[in-house]
């Protein structure tokens, strides 16, 4: 090739090159503007659902705790709760609701509490719609090591609250 056709090769390189930019540049700037500039309109709407109280209930006939309480130590604890809604929830936590309660031959018997579990409860605990599931909770019985030799063959009862989440 002479000089004089390479520089003519190279103004037309350029040329080319300049005006594909331009276009680029164009083209995006104007899809960027018909981006932002779209205007539109709907309408929606949406409900809020009550959810049912999920209930606790004491033990009942084939729920056995795994452990039992003697003075200075801790026991499971085993509830059962109940989902009366058409969906599943999950447990979220389970707090003490008041002071443990004894049954009535064993009136003298004090001294045991119950350890909340930490917060969110772990594992998770899911219960399906419409139905119930037992929930034990490792050594969230606790007796003193000060508690009179009658609470032997005890029933507690211990008051909680469960908190359930959708």
């Amino acid at each position: 090739m002479t000089p004089r056709h390479r520089k003519t090769s190279r103004r037309l390189a350029a040329k080319t090159a300049a005006a594909t930019l331009t276009l680029c540049l164009a083209t995006g700037a104007g899809g960027a503007y018909a981006y932002w500039a779209t205007v539109g309109a709907g309408s929606g709407a949406a409900t809020n659902g009550t959810m049912s109280t999920v209930t606790v209930e004491a033990l009942v006939v084939g729920d056995n705790p795994r452990t039992t309480l003697v003075p200075g130590g801790t026991a499971d604890v085993a509830v059962r709760a109940l989902n009366p809604n058409s969906y599943p929830v999950q447990v979220y936590a389970i707090r003490a609701n008041g002071a443990a309660t004894v049954d009535n031959d064993h009136s003298a018997c004090t001294g045991v509490t119950f350890v909340e579990p930490a917060v969110p409860l772990t594992p998770l605990v899911s219960i399906a719609a419409n139905s119930s599931v037992e929930i034990t909770l490792p050594g969230a019985a606790a007796m003193s090591v000060n508690s009179p030799s009658t609470c032997q063959g005890a029933t507690f009862g211990l008051p909680v609250t469960l908190e359930a989440r959708k």
